[in-house]
This record gives structure tokens, C-alpha cells and sequence, in this order.
């Protein structure tokens, strides 16, 4: 302990002995004089805030706060107090940024002290009601200008007024395995690359015939999606580590076709032949059944590699069953595919009372050229020869 440190239980008896004799002069020189023993002391200075604020000198009361964050800018009562004083002062949209600032650097809920959990609340509050009164004016501002543009880009400028109003968050591709630089970050892809989609949605009946069969003849090879092996970390996935709740079947699987699968299933495996499969043998392509029972919900997550993408069909719908990536949210329509981006964070919910099955298809990225795909096939059979060697 510092002897600065050591003086603190003196120095805030005494001071508080001198406020309530009503020596407000006398409790401020107490802690000037010790500020001058101790300079980069914050604590002294978050003392003289509050000997400021009681005697009613806000002003006096933030610049010995700025005094503080000036020493440690992370310290939290500092940011805390700062911001309460600015809402009596200035209001609440001059405080936001300050109790914003407050809440990034908060202890978790169950760590904070009893005498701050009322004013963590009202900073939450106080941001809560700044960013939606923001957003509110943003959209009001320009709704009129949105009138004029196409769909597509009225619903990808909500997304970034949502994120500059501090709503929502910015997600970006985060791969497990391989990130290739320069590919966009869509979360669903247009339908307009993929000109297989009509092919493939127009098997949709077929391919549930096959789907009913498999799950009857092979309703035993349907096996947990998750599954860690014991001792390592699960994170997210303590629920559905090995879990039946969330099974699937392979027809293709890390580049090996499945032939019993596809025995089973001839006429989807031939069609999924014919479509333009992410080919890089040990890691892809990967075709598969999901099965996700009722009342479910696969936790966010990202994928492998932006190279690839992935293409959901809906099989079995028995409810409502919901997907997001990012910041979209979308539901699932039988004879509906779509494409989007894995390695943008992404979990999906079976909102009904039945089973929900879809195919899902690793796809080329339509922004790899060729020579492009050669090289990842190289780059990739090269790191599972190094690692396998």
C-alpha cells in the first residue's frame, strides 16, 4: 500500500467532518493539499469531485473528474460520475457518450457493487433512449431520399444507419480455417449468381421423397452435428455436443462422397453433381440433411473459409423456423433456396413443434475466378500434407 493509499480513510473522515460543519473551503484544502503530496494520485481527484458536487460546484466537480480520466481513462466510477453530472448539466445526449464510454469498461452485473448498480442502470437507460432518438431522427431525415432507390439498397442502408445510430453491431467475416482477402462480407447472397437455383428448387419434392426414405432406412446413421470429443473446450455448444437434437446426414462429407447416403438418395446426389460443388478435396465439398428438433436454436457461429459459401434448401417446414447472419433475420420457405456467407456470425431457430430438415450445399463463392480455385485447392492440399506428414 502507497502511503497516498495509506492517508485515504484519514483524509475522507476528515473531509467529511468538515462538510458537515459546513467547511466547505476547509474539506476542498484538505484534498488540494494532498493532491499536491500525490499529483497522479486519481483517487484524490475522484475526492475532489465529490467534495465539489456536494458543495454544488458541477463545473469544478468534472474538470477534477476529466483530471482523473486523464491519469486512468478506463476508470469506471470516474466515467460513471462524469456522465451523471453531464446529464444535470447538459442533458442526456450530452451524457450519452460519456456513460457509453462507462458501460464498454463495466464489471459484469454480478460484480458491481450494490451502491452502483442504480446508476449502471440509468447509464443503460440514458444510452438506450439516445440511440433510438437518434435512429428515430436519422430515418426521419431521410426516409424522403429513400423513396427514390430500389429494395436492395433501401434494406442495406437501414443496416448501416442501425450501425452508425449504434443499434446494431458491425459484423464482419471471421473463418476458422482461411480467409481470403477482398471478398465482400454479403450475408445472403442475390439470387441472381446462382442461376442453379431454379434447377435445384424445382427438385424440392424429389428430394424430400428421398429425405422421407433416408429417414426411415437410415434414421440410424442420422448422427450428432456437434461433437467434441471429451476434454475439449465446447463454448457455445455445451447443449448440443453430442446431441441428437441437432443431426445430420452426409451425402458428401470434408470432399468424400458418402455412398450409402447416396445409394439411398440417387437422385439428389446426381443432382448435386451437377451443381457447382466447393471442390477442395479434405475440406469440401460437404452436402448434408439438418435436422434440427423441435424448440431448438443453433447458437452463433461462424465457418471455415469466404471461398465458400453455403446454400440452404428447406425440406421439412413443419413451423416457423428462423435463420439469421449478421444483422438479417430471415425465415424459411419451402421451394425457397438461398446462399450466404458462413464466416459472418450466424444461428438459426426451429420455432415449431416438429422436426425441421434442410439440405445444406458448399458452393463456390462466385467471386473466385478459376485460377482462383486452383490455387486454394493447392494451398489447401498443401497445409493437410504439412500437418499429416
Amino acid at each position: 500500500m502507497t502511503s497516498a493509499d495509506s492517508r485515504q480513510p484519514d483524509l475522507s473522515a476528515a473531509v467529511q467532518a468538515a462538510l458537515q460543519r459546513g467547511d466547505r473551503q476547509g474539506a476542498l484544502g484538505l484534498v488540494r493539499e494532498a493532491e499536491r503530496a500525490a499529483p497522479q494520485d486519481k483517487a484524490l481527484k475522484m475526492q475532489r469531485a465529490m467534495v465539489c458536487r456536494a458543495v454544488g460546484d458541477l463545473d469544478g466537480a468534472l474538470d477534477a473528474l476529466d483530471e482523473a480520466l486523464a491519469i486512468d481513462p478506463y476508470e469506471f466510477v470516474a466515467l460513471l460520475s462524469k456522465g451523471a453530472l453531464l446529464e444535470r448539466t447538459a442533458g442526456e445526449r450530452a451524457a450519452a457518450t460519456a456513460y457509453r464510454n462507462a458501460l464498454i469498461v463495466a464489471p459484469l452485473e454480478e460484480e458491481l457493487p450494490p451502491a452502483l448498480r442504480a446508476p449502471t442502470a440509468r447509464a443503460r437507460e440514458v444510452v438506450a433512449r439516445t440511440r433510438e432518438a437518434l435512429e428515430a431522427h436519422l430515418k426521419a431525415r431521410t426516409d424522403a431520399v429513400k423513396t427514390e432507390v430500389s429494395h436492395a439498397t433501401r434494406r442495406r442502408f437501414d443496416e448501416s444507419l442501425g450501425i452508425f445510430s449504434g443499434r446494431t453491431k458491425v459484423y464482419v467475416q471471421e473463418p476458422l480455417l482461411l480467409n481470403y482477402p477482398r471478398l465482400p462480407a454479403i450475408p445472403f447472397y442475390d439470387r441472381s449468381l446462382f442461376p442453379w437455383f431454379e434447377d435445384l428448387e424445382a427438385a424440392t419434392d424429389m428430394i424430400r421423397g428421398e429425405l422421407e426414405v433416408a429417414l426411415e432406412a437410415a434414421k440410424g446413421d442420422f448422427a450428432p452435428y456437434i461433437a467434441y470429443p471429451k476434454g475439449t473446450p465446447v463454448n457455445q455448444w455445451g447443449e448440443l455436443n453430442h446431441s441428437p437434437r441437432w443431426s445430420s446426414l452426409h451425402l458428401w462429407r470434408d470432399g468424400v462422397r458418402q455412398d450409402e447416403a447416396c445409394r439411398i438418395c440417387p437422385k439428389t446426389a446426381a443432382l448435386l453433381e451437377t451443381l457447382p460443388l466447393s471442390d477442395q478435396p479434405g475440406y469440401a465439398p460437404t452436402a448434408m440433411f439438418s435436422a434440427l428438433d423441435a424448440r431448438t436454436h443453433i447458437p452463433a457461429h461462424t465457418g471455415s473459409t469466404n471461398v465458400r459459401l453455403l446454400c440452404h434448401l428447406p425440406l421439412i417446414l413443419p413451423g416457423p423456423a428462423r435463420f439469421r447472419v449478421g444483422n438479417e433475420t430471415r425465415e424459411w420457405k419451402m421451394g425457397q433456396a438461398w446462399v450466404f456467407d458462413d464466416t459472418i456470425e450466424h444461428e438459426a431457430w426451429n420455432d415449431a413443434d416438429e422436426l425441421r430438415v434442410i439440405l445444406i450445399i458448399d458452393v463456390w463463392n462466385p467471386f473466385i475466378d478459376e485460377g482462383e480455385k486452383a490455387l486454394v485447392r493447392a494451398l489447401l492440399a498443401a497445409r493437410k500434407e504439412f500437418y499429416e506428414s
